[in-house]
């Protein structure tokens, strides 16, 4: 953002900036002070930077719709602020760095601006913070009020672009549009087209290979085959994909032979963390040219070296635990972690939670933030890995397949129950996001 300002000040005043933004805070100060803000009381606490600017320009707008207003210094506030109906925090920016104490606004509502006050932008870590009620951004939505502790600080967000251009942006927002992402199929089209080979469970494990298998089928795979080492054909789960018997050890040399007609493989969930799977991991990953999605069993024996050598499309979906053990601990910066993984492995990373980081080894970024609690059952990531496989057989590219899986993931958990969404729910929610999504829009 620093050097989007610094772009915009070639061809616009400073003053002209803050007048842009502080006219957009006092607009929704307005809004939440209700349809008559005339008498209503109003604390503006603003700092000595562009973000106090930015305060007092919508202090004296505010005064202009006939509310009270008093500005307060940020370096000199009282430890409990004078009682209000709005606290507007224009205390500090996104540059801040130190410790911040907020004071306290009592039963006021809390407008914060660009980021709550003690809110780190990039990563939103916390120490102590204003809790605002909404957040007004400028420019483009922050990392910090995506990632950590950031969303419940900031509460309801609102962007206002303020004519800026933000076009030179590495980490983008997921949103519900981006399903155009998803090539409509062919009108001659065939089920090869989109096939996907899904290498998953084991014995006493076919419910992970199951979901896996659905999930591929309902979120557009034309055509699935299922192949779960040692598993007798009558053990194989039941559904439309097809079943392969392949050996319990060395499975790879029955394997390799399917993936000449798909077009991408699913490799992972309930196959077990054992040498066998690591080797046929290692060997499938060598010998097929397409895109390939990388969970749970199959990240354990990761060679990142041969990984990085491999010239297709390769997808990981860790959870943090597993991210923990491929690459080290998080941190508080998870898209840094995640770039940084991306650079080293030469895969596409995915990073689950509440907000999913997605990277590549070029350092493009994809957040979904759909993401909810519902997901935190069994086998919810099971159905990721199926999603994300068929989204690469539909030939979208691997950075905006994961990340668009993720933010589908999310939205369609939130489609079904609030109270017990079984990880089986999923793919025929899955089905309805995405196709009500492509149906929504205009050239669909």
């Amino acid at each position: 953002m620093r050097a989007v300002d610094e772009a915009a000040l070639a061809s616009t005043s400073h003053d002209e900036l803050v007048g842009r933004a502080g006219r957009r805070l006092a607009a929704h100060a307005k809004r939440m002070l209700g349809p008559n803000p005339s008498g209503r009381r109003v604390v503006v606490v603003a700092g000595k930077g562009s973000n106090g600017a930015d305060g007092r320009v919508a202090a004296r707008w505010l005064r202009s719709f006939g509310a009270q207003v008093r500005v307060v210094d940020a370096a000199s506030a009282p430890v409990a602020l004078p009682a209000a109906d709005l606290v507007v925090d224009a205390a500090y920016g996104t540059g801040f760095s130190g410790a911040y104490e907020p004071p306290d606004p009592g039963r006021a509502a809390v407008l914060a601006c660009d980021v709550p006050t003690g809110v780190d932008g990039d990563t939103g870590a916390v120490e102590q913070a204003v809790r605002a009620d909404e957040t007004v951004t400028f420019g483009a939505e922050k990392p910090g009020l995506l990632l950590g502790d950031g969303p419940a600080h900031a509460g309801r967000v609102h962007v206002e672009a303020l004519g800026l251009d933000c076009s030179r942006a590495r980490a983008w927002l997921v949103e519900d549009q981006d399903v155009r992402l998803v090539p409509p199929r062919p009108r001659q089209g065939h089920k090869w087209q989109s096939a996907v080979l899904v290498v998953a469970g084991s014995p006493g494990m076919l419910g992970a290979a199951q979901l896996c298998a659905t999930s591929a089928l309902r979120s557009g795979a034309g055509y699935v085959v299922l192949a779960s080492p040692g598993c007798a054909a009558a053990d194989l789960p039941p559904g439309e994909h097809v079943g392969r018997t392949v050996a319990a050890e060395g499975w790879e040399a029955d394997v390799i032979p399917l993936l000449e007609r798909c077009r991408a493989v699913a490799l992972g969930p309930g196959l077990g963390a054992t040498g066998p799977t690591a080797q046929g991991v290692r060997a499938l990953l060598a010998a097929y040219e397409g895109p390939v999605v990388l969970d749970a069993d199959a990240l354990a024996g990761l060679d990142l070296d041969e990984l990085a050598r491999r010239h297709a499309p390769t997808v990981l979906t860790p959870h943090e635990g597993e991210f923990t053990r491929l690459f080290g601990p998080v941190g508080q910066d998870r898209m840094a972690a995640v770039v940084a993984a991306a650079a080293r492995s030469g895969a596409v990373v995915l990073l689950k939670g509440p907000t999913t980081v997605v990277a590549d080894r070029d350092g493009a970024v994809r957040l979904a933030a759909a993401g909810t609690s519902r997901l935190a059952t069994a086998g919810t990531g099971d159905v990721l890995t199926g999603l994300t496989a068929a989204l690469l057989a539909r030939a979208v590219p691997a950075l905006d397949a994961a990340g668009l899986a993720a933010h589908a993931h999310g939205a369609a958990a939130q489609l079904g129950p609030s109270w017990g969404l079984i990880a089986s729910d999923l793919p025929p929610l899955l089905s309805r996001w995405l196709g009500d999504g492509r149906d929504a829009l205009p050239d669909a």
